[in-house]
């Protein structure tokens, strides 16, 4: 049994509370369990210069930990984001513009802000997973107002973190856990069971193919149950 009393099948308490800023075009706090997550999506009717032209418009994200989200504090970035931080903002880009038809958001550009307020492990994914209906909102938005013609998403995608603990596979990993696994993975697929992108090291020593599949295969059921949130969260179930 986990320290939660969790089985290792069983994700966090999960809260998806879209509409939570008032003045942005799609917002979404996101908890996993003690993890907190403000997403916010802003949309701006232009594109980075180096898209001009090309009849795209673009989804890009930004990542930051409050000082005291964690346990101890952490000074703020003002000058240059660190390594971890910039890797992050990538990761939540990528997932999010991996679902989405560029070329249907013409010169426009949504910049999906994740900021942290408190931290017990899975950051990445609550942002990716509150980020995806932010973005949602945000195009809900565009597409009232007649500045889309066509919903450039395809399907929904989300995230989640799955470890090796003690020898077994867990599912939505909280920080206590995350510090003393064997092998630590995260998944973002799509709602149609694709894969975006794969996370995984091993602490220690190498895990087998095996391991990896059950990893994989906890991965699939707890984004499905993330996806079916999304859509109770947006009304749509």
């Amino acid at each position: 049994m986990r320290h939660s009393n969790r089985q290792n099948n069983q994700i966090r308490q999960i809260e998806l509370i879209p509409g939570f800023n008032p003045y942005a075009e799609g917002s979404c706090l996101v908890k996993f369990g003690g993890t907190h997550v403000v997403c916010t999506a802003s949309v701006e009717e232009k594109v980075p210069a180096w898209l001009k032209g090309q009849n795209k418009g673009w989804i890009t994200a930004e990542y930051a930990m409050l000082p005291r989200a964690a346990q101890v504090r952490v000074p703020r970035e003002c000058k240059k984001p660190s390594g971890r931080t910039q890797e992050i903002q990538r990761l939540i880009g990528r997932s999010l513009r991996a679902v989405v038809n560029l070329e249907q958001m013409k010169d426009i550009s949504i910049c999906i802000d994740c900021d942290v307020l408190q931290a017990d492990g899975g950051t990445r994914v609550a942002s990716i997973t509150g980020g995806f209906v932010a973005l949602y909102q945000a195009i809900q938005k565009l597409l009232k107002d007649g500045k889309l013609k066509v919903n450039p998403i395809r399907e929904f995608v989300a995230a989640i973190s799955c470890d090796l603990y003690n020898g077994e596979a867990i599912l939505d990993v909280d920080y206590e856990e995350d510090s003393h696994s064997q092998v630590d993975m995260n998944f973002v697929m799509t709602e149609s069971g694709k894969i975006v992108e794969i996370q995984g090291t091993a602490e220690g020593e190498p895990f087998e193919e095996s391991q990896f599949g059950d990893l994989m295969a906890l991965g699939r059921q707890g984004i499905a149950q993330l996806i079916d949130m999304q859509k109770q969260a947006l009304g749509l179930k």
